[in-house]
């Protein structure tokens, strides 16, 4: 088979902005430090990219959700400095676990039993202080089942850390409560947002993720965290307008004028959904608005400022993500994890 020809596509990574993101919120986790949420492939930027910059940074606590994510993260890290939230909700999944030397996160008395019927073993343990998804609650702290584990890490998750909450102080009470409780070697309750609520939060271990990968949670961390991922794309045509002639699905732009547009391959697969349809890309700081609706492949932009754009040439998307998300009201997090496979990356 032929080698491919170059991409139309490429999401640039900014590999010194990764580390010293982390080195940053290690610093503003005070005595603690700081672990590496690396779900849903390092939020959509790629784990054979993100997984050895953060541990050579000096993260050594990596967090999955699936199953499925271990593999790939343990091609740059030990089994022992990996954990998976999603616990052992089967036998298969604990006989998994055991025999690939990572730890589960107990979720759950029953996950609890299945862990010990397949032979146990360290693991972590999530406490729910309020947030409702997973874990234990606190009135089941001194089980038969909980009190068999062998719990590294003591967990639990803030639901509101990024917001001035009330929640946030009653679930430092109520995890300070169930600490007392149970056994463990190290606990952990602050994400990205926690981290920022102050040394109360943060215990021995913190567990950012979001703001890793230029995700700003609270302004607190709004002049710490640097941007990571830009995505770009090649312009594959270029077109000259008449008056009166429309762009795109549903002929919502309509030339005013005499006017040179072009199309980039780019879309919804990509993670450009319709609502980025009043943003702009640009190229060398001059604005290209998009013009129409964005279609499943395709963005036309105008030119009109750019004479010297043609077929070929690169252009870029904005991706400051908090300008993003007030732009098009998806979250940080969902502008981060629908960035898709097309792009190549590209590490800088």
């Amino acid at each position: 088979m032929p080698d491919l020809p170059p991409p139309t596509l490429r999401l640039t990574i900014d590999t010194d902005a990764l580390a010293q993101n982390w080195r940053s919120l290690d610093a503003m986790s005070g005595t603690a430090r700081a672990g590496a949420a690396v779900k849903a492939n390092c939020y959509g930027l790629g784990v054979d990219t993100c997984v050895p910059i953060l541990r050579d940074a000096g993260a050594r606590d990596f967090f999955v959700a699936h199953w499925s994510e271990v593999p790939p993260v343990l091609r740059h890290v030990p089994p022992d400095q990996v954990a998976v939230l999603h616990g052992v909700v089967t036998r298969e999944e604990a006989d998994f676990a055991r025999a690939m030397g990572v730890l589960p996160v107990i979720d759950s008395l029953r996950q609890a039993e299945i862990w010990q019927a397949a032979g146990g073993g360290p693991c972590h343990l999530m406490v729910d202080t309020g947030i409702n998804r997973l874990g234990i609650r606190p009135d089941e702290a001194r089980s038969d089942a909980i009190r068999a584990l062998d719990i590294h890490a003591l967990l639990s998750h803030l639901a509101c850390a990024d917001e001035d909450s009330a929640m946030n102080t009653s679930q430092l009470h109520a995890f300070e409560s169930v600490r007392e409780r149970i056994p463990h070697r190290i606990a952990s309750l602050a994400n990205s947002a926690g981290i920022a609520l102050g040394a109360n939060y943060h215990y021995d271990l913190t567990r950012p993720g979001l703001a890793l990968y230029g995700g700003i949670p609270r302004p607190e961390l709004r002049d710490t965290i640097r941007q990571v991922a830009r995505p770009e794309a090649r312009l594959i045509a270029v077109r000259k307008l008449e008056r009166g002639d429309t762009v795109g699905y549903n002929a919502l732009f309509t030339a005013p004028d005499a006017m040179r547009i072009g199309i980039v391959s780019l879309g919804y697969a990509d993670g450009i959904l319709r609502s980025w349809g009043d943003a702009v890309f640009t190229h060398d700081g001059t604005d290209l608005p998009i013009l129409g609706r964005i279609s499943m492949d395709m963005i036309a932009l105008d030119l009109g400022k750019a004479p010297e754009l043609g077929e070929g040439d690169w252009v870029a998307l904005p991706y400051d993500l908090p300008e993003a998300a007030s732009r098009t009201g998806l979250s940080q997090y969902e502008l981060l994890t629908l960035l898709g496979n097309r792009f190549e990356r590209a590490l800088t």
